[in-house]
């Protein structure tokens, strides 16, 4: 393979990493997953769909992509809790889920659509612990926070 395309690959899978460890900031600041799960998820989506956009001889690039997007779901569905008719952990599986998104995108070459994306999940989890937000959704106090885990 051609270093000039080692070179541009290797510059998108440090794109998606670091968007997806914007996403993992803001999660980490309200003791959710945070910048490693968020910049791995990124990356790997990254990685999974630049080795299937370049593999020689396959017939459906496209399968990888779609293996991530069930996979990463999984991953996802593995962070929700539900306990005594509470559920949490849903908006981290969503965000999860949807920063994959972000490395497939930046794979592509598709690098505003990616940044956008990463930016308008980093706005709607910021939004979230904004004042007027909870007045806009008829709440009349922040939720509460869940206790910080130290890994």
């Amino acid at each position: 393979m051609d270093w000039n395309v080692e070179a541009l690959m290797a510059l998108r899978a440090v794109i998606a990493a670091l968007l997806g460890a914007l996403i993992g900031w803001e999660r980490e600041q309200h003791g959710e997953a945070g910048i490693r799960t968020y910049a791995a998820v990124s990356l790997g989506a990254c990685v999974f769909g630049l080795v299937s956009a370049h593999v020689i001889g396959a017939s459906d690039p496209t399968r990888i992509a779609a293996g991530v997007v069930t996979g990463v779901g999984f991953l996802g569905a593995g962070v929700i809790l539900r306990e005594r008719g509470h559920v949490a952990g849903l908006t981290t599986a969503a965000t999860i889920w949807a920063t994959a998104s972000v490395g497939l995108a930046i794979a592509y070459g598709m690098y505003l659509l990616g940044t956008l994306t990463a930016l308008i999940i980093f706005g709607l989890l910021a939004l979230h612990h904004l004042s007027f937000w909870h007045k806009i959704a008829g709440k009349t106090k922040p939720l509460p926070q869940p206790e910080e885990r130290h890994p």
